[in-house]
């Protein structure tokens, strides 16, 4: 019923984050939603959810409509021909005054679509005496619209119920006592106050009280995760049996809850290549039926049958109606998107959806994507000074370094001093003075640990990230640091290899420790040692092969990001750069998420290419069987509707989640399932 198509398609560009929510759309992509942060809280709920088919306002026109019609042709099969006629005309006004007004406003600002052929069809049937065909047609458009309509709505329901998990009131501590304000006037750095049960209302770090947290709604995971001082609590979540203080890290209209919301709203605006193709198809259709149908109205006059040659031509304008097309693709994408960010996946734009839908080979990180990004020191070998000397210089430099790695050295030594005149090789390591003494400290490729060379190599065969100590150009010690991959990494990897989608591990770590991890999580082809520019270069060499996603979360995999068909940043604890890079930001735990999501999308982009495929063949088969009168306009508005109504309620499977989209939870202790690799199978 669409008549209008959405703007042109954004190119692929690094996205600020957005403000605040901005509901867009068009007609082509679903009628305008209001700016929901523009109203109250009550206000909004209001909105919140449809109301039941009999009670829908939307739906009365359509009722009447359908009631008269009915009554009419029955009074008009018993002979009765005057009420009859009065009915037809009932039902022919109620079904009217849902498009023909809107109809002529954009016809007076120079816009034509459906509504106009529509128009013109029952006008030319009452013009001719069939009232009763032409009450047939507006029926059938109108009940098409208004479910168009609530198909809409339904899609973005999802969206709502995610606005439905921040309160509308939350308290907070002040220097004279507890003082409960609308989350609307929540500012960052606020201490708020939430009890046993109830929600967060923006985002924050626990400064006070233990407990644990529910983020199923948000994020789709089931399981509780336990909170205590100095952790990060996202906005919805909903808090368990102690009560937690929680200074803001958010005001209470930009949190990350909001921001999932605006994205996937911006969504629904930026098309991909079957919404264009339908928007191609669909806005010249529109003036060449209208061209076509005076084409054979003048034929009409020149064979001398004026009066069979316009009815053909009213048939004509309906069997050629692009309504199926224009709503083939919208209401699919905004059904699989609302329905991918209930579980923590957050595409940023219908032509990300429908790339994701074509991916054959991901490329993934390492730190903090398949491992867990909480690196530890497991082992140190001292050469000339003592263990926790060495760790004493690496710490000194470390402590301004912001490398997940440095973390977890300043952890190991955390009395150690700060150095001086430290300074930072990107890629490399770090340097400075400690006591007088020229440090290095950075890894194998930068600091040859010369001699101990194989001492480094046996570190890094079992799965550490080893760091060279160097003190006034001699060797210290190295450093060996685990980062043990996430339980469930390797049943990801086993998910993406049961869809024929390729696993490729990129990574900035050493080659034997990236192959030792690699080994363990199931994945055979590995890209070691990269540098932020080399996993740009890799990505770009894979993309131009075939369809390739990349996965990471750091600041260094920003433009590999960008590069990719698909870009997933690990939201959770991924840096600005990398989530604004991506396409898809994953606002979960989980893994195995990620391989659903691109379930999900398979499917979503099969019933598009369905969709889109029976709009047309309607319009090609009809559009003969009109022309020739084979159908009269009676049987082509029956099948022409019917179709748009199969079309729309296809579109809104893909709402539903692909089979097991929620996986099993982990216990917290669990471990990486060995798969079979070479290496395992001659163990055997």
């Amino acid at each position: 019923m669409s008549e209008e198509c959405c703007g042109p398609d954004e190119s692929k560009t690094i996205r600020p984050k957005p403000a605040a929510p901005v509901l867009d759309g068009d007609a082509c992509c679903g009628p305008k939603l209001p700016p929901v942060f523009a109203k109250s809280q009550e206000e909004e709920g209001e909105h919140a959810t449809r109301p039941p088919s009999w009670r829908d306002p939307a739906l009365l026109p359509s009722a009447f409509s359908g009631t008269a019609l009915v009554i009419g042709y029955l009074l008009e099969s018993s002979g009765v021909e005057i009420p009859a006629l009065v009915l037809q005309w009932v039902a022919l006004l109620f079904g009217a005054y849902t498009f023909v007004p809107s109809t002529v406003r954009r016809l007076i600002r120079g816009r034509v679509g459906v509504g106009l052929l529509m128009t013109i069809a029952a006008i030319g049937a009452v013009a001719l005496g069939h009232v009763g065909e032409a009450a047939a047609l507006a029926f059938l458009f109108s009940l098409a619209e208004a479910l168009e309509d609530r198909a809409m709505d339904r899609a973005k329901e999802g969206l709502r119920a995610l606005l439905s998990l921040i309160p509308d009131i939350a308290r907070i501590s002040r220097l004279h006592g507890e003082e409960t304000i609308p989350v609307a006037e929540l500012r960052e750095l606020d201490i708020l106050i939430i009890g046993a049960g109830e929600r967060v209302a923006t985002d924050g770090i626990v400064v006070d009280g233990t407990s644990s947290i529910d983020t199923s709604a948000v994020t789709g995971e089931s399981i509780s995760v336990a909170v205590r001082p100095g952790d990060a609590v996202p906005a919805g979540a909903i808090n368990g049996s102690g009560t937690l203080r929680i200074e803001a890290t958010a005001d209470g209209r930009d949190n990350s809850l909001t921001q999932i919301v605006a994205l996937v709203e911006q969504a629904h605006a930026r098309k991909g290549e079957r919404a264009r193709l339908a928007d191609r198809i669909a806005r010249p259709l529109v003036p060449t039926v209208l061209i076509v149908a005076a084409l054979v109205v003048v034929f009409g006059f020149i064979v001398g049958d004026p009066t069979t040659w316009i009815e053909r031509a009213l048939v004509v304008l309906v069997a050629a109606s692009p309504c199926a097309l224009a709503i083939a693709v919208p209401v699919t994408v905004i059904s699989a998107i609302g329905s991918a960010s209930k579980y923590g996946v957050v595409i940023k734009s219908g032509q990300a959806f429908e790339q994701l839908g074509t991916i054959r080979t991901v490329a993934l990180d390492k730190t903090g994507t398949l491992t867990r990004n909480e690196p530890q020191v497991v082992e140190v070998a001292s050469y000339g000074y003592a263990e926790h000397e060495v760790l004493d210089f690496a710490a000194a430099l470390e402590v301004s370094s912001t490398h997940p790695l440095a973390a977890a050295i300043v952890a190991a030594a955390p009395n150690a001093k700060p150095g001086q005149d430290v300074a930072e090789e990107a890629g490399h390591g770090i340097t400075g003075v400690v006591d007088g003494r020229r440090i290095r400290v950075g890894n194998t490729r930068w600091l040859d640990p010369g001699a101990h060379r194989e001492a480094a190599s046996q570190l890094a065969e079992r799965g550490m990230t080893v760091v060279v100590v160097e003190v006034d150009g001699q060797l210290a010690g190295l450093i060996g640091i685990r980062d043990e991959l996430r339980a469930e990494s390797a049943e990801t990897i086993r998910m993406m290899r049961d869809m024929g989608i390729t696993p490729i591990m990129l990574t900035g770590d050493n080659e034997r420790t990236a192959r030792a991890l690699a080994a363990e999580a199931g994945i055979q082809d590995v890209r070691a040692e990269q540098l932020p520019a080399d996993k740009a270069g890799a990505i770009g060499a894979l993309a131009a092969a075939s369809p390739t996603a990349m996965v990471g979360d750091g600041i260094n995999d920003a433009p590999a990001l960008a590069t990719a068909t698909v870009g997933i940043a690990m939201g959770v604890k991924g840096s600005a750069a990398a989530i604004e890079s991506a396409d898809v930001a994953f606002t979960g735990h989980d893994l195995r998420f990620i391989p659903q999501a691109l379930a999900h999308a398979r499917r979503g982009r099969r019933i598009m290419t369905w969709n889109i495929g029976l709009a047309l063949a309607i319009i090609i088969v009809l559009f003969p069987l009109a022309l020739f009168g084979v159908l009269g306009l009676a049987g082509v508005v029956l099948v022409h509707e019917l179709a748009e109504v199969l079309v729309i309620l296809n579109g809104i499977r893909a709402a539903r989640r692909p089979t097991g989209a929620r996986p099993q939870a982990l216990s917290p202790t669990a471990t990486p399932t060995p798969v079979d690799t070479p290496e395992n199978t001659l163990a055997k």
